[in-house]
């Protein structure tokens, strides 16, 4: 009688792990730096960065459980937020990934005078938000697209309700309202980074999308 060989279990992990891992480490330095550091400017820059990065995470868990699509590309009668997009009220594409992000308080920049809601029922609303969604993002076929990044973003045509569009040949900057002239930016592949105006300009010219569309809080 032949013996089979044992089963080799694969060790490779999947991608929602990977991003989880990330996401942990994330967390872990935003508790431990600024501590290091003290408390300045640069600690909160560094918590903002994790924050989106937690914000990656969630927007990368809840398109796995929902055919590859974001909720800004889902119905609400499927658990989505797209109805809600151009009614002025882009704290609903936060609001129903409220199981990914755990909590409210990463929605809100350390250099940011809002305050995070206690949870994210009724009482929730765009004051309690510190980043735009990028609407245009509907999977991870666009990975240097905009996903969400600081709200002090400032240029392109502005739309009703919040929206702006920017195209790579527009004129986009940082406002001086949250990080002195510099921003973060969350990319589809749960990449985050710090720019500078001139570094931001660069970013949107390589997202592989004509006009971004984005939801500003």
């Amino acid at each position: 009688m032949k013996l089979r060989p044992p089963y080799k279990q694969s060790t490779a992990l999947t991608k929602i792990e990977v991003l989880v891992i990330i996401g942990v480490i994330a967390v872990a330095l935003c508790v431990i730096l600024p501590a290091l550091v003290g408390a300045n400017q640069k600690a909160k820059s560094i918590c903002c960065n994790c924050n989106l990065k937690q914000i990656g995470l969630a927007f990368a868990i809840w398109e796995s459980d929902h055919t590859n699509m974001y909720p800004m590309s889902v119905s609400t009668n499927f658990g989505g937020s797209q109805e809600y997009i151009s009614t002025g009220q882009p704290f609903r594409h936060f609001q129903v990934m409220s199981n990914e992000l755990s909590t409210p308080k990463v929605l809100i920049c350390p250099r940011d005078s809002r305050r995070a809601a206690k949870d994210f029922a009724s009482g929730f609303s765009n004051t309690n938000v510190s980043y735009f969604v990028g609407l245009l993002v509907n999977n991870n076929a666009y990975p240097e697209a905009f996903l969400a990044g600081d709200r002090n973003i400032v240029g392109g045509t502005k739309l009703p309700d919040g929206i702006i569009e920017i195209t790579s040949k527009d004129p986009v900057s940082w406002g001086q309202v949250l990080h002195n002239g510099f921003g973060n930016i969350g990319f589809a592949d749960g990449s985050v980074q710090y720019f500078s105006s001139a570094r931001l300009h660069e970013a949107l010219e390589v997202t592989g999308i004509a006009t971004n569309r984005l939801e500003i809080p």
